[in-house]
């Protein structure tokens, strides 16, 4: 996921925790919290449990920072992406506009392992749906898949038809018509589908540069 330079610029980032606690996490944050955990040996043989906890909404002045826990007291953050030493290598966090798109621990090795939810956490109910009703987990991602195809389908030559309307750009290459015409109504609806189904996705940390890339962001 990293470039080896850009995961030296993410380590620059990284500060000094301060040991307060960890928040535990409330039913009201599902929305706003990702918040997921791995179970590390260190060389002592002491095992240590490591928590990122990120608030998808952003301080106060709008950055959205990873905070890394150690047993349950606060080790270090990081404005996101993210990459924070552990013991056997490091733990790399990256958000989208709808939630996490990845918290691994990758390995000295180059083996790699997703953090768990917590279970409280709308990514942890996400994975107990797909643990005890496999059947509704994987009709769930289907239809998420397939809001979002035809999302791109539809999407995508509108887009372009916009964009070659634009003076400079109709001087330059003509313009494109698109042969899909929804009324606004229905833009809107494929909208509000589209941000549902990419936030399905989020909550199993899955994304694809076409099908999660925010095609109709601020279209209405």
């Amino acid at each position: 996921m990293f470039s080896d330079w850009s995961r030296r610029r993410a380590a620059r980032r990284v500060k000094a925790g301060d040991g307060h606690p960890l928040q535990r996490y409330r039913w009201w944050q599902p929305l706003s919290r990702s918040l997921l955990h791995i179970e590390l040996p260190a060389q002592d043989g002491q095992t240590h449990t490591w928590s990122v906890d990120v608030r998808l909404w952003g301080d106060e002045d709008g950055n959205v920072l990873g905070q890394l826990y150690r047993d349950g007291r606060h080790h270090a953050q990081s404005k996101l992406p993210a990459t924070f030493p552990v013991p056997g290598g490091h733990i790399e966090v990256v958000t989208t506009q709808f939630g996490l798109k990845r918290c691994h621990f990758v390995g000295t090795d180059g083996s790699e392992r997703q953090l768990v939810p917590d279970p409280a956490s709308a990514e942890g109910r996400r994975a107990r749906l797909d643990r005890r009703h496999p059947l509704v987990g994987r009709a769930l991602s289907l239809m998420s898949i397939v809001v979002l195809l035809f999302a791109a389908v539809l999407g995508i030559p509108q887009i372009v038809d916009q964009i070659s309307h634009i003076p400079l750009v109709a001087e330059s290459i003509g313009t494109f018509t698109s042969p899909f015409g929804l009324p606004a109504w229905l833009n809107i609806t494929l909208v509000v589908a589209t941000l549902v189904a990419s936030t399905e996705r989020a909550l199993r940390l899955r994304n694809h540069w076409l099908l999660d890339g925010g095609l109709f962001e601020g279209d209405t």
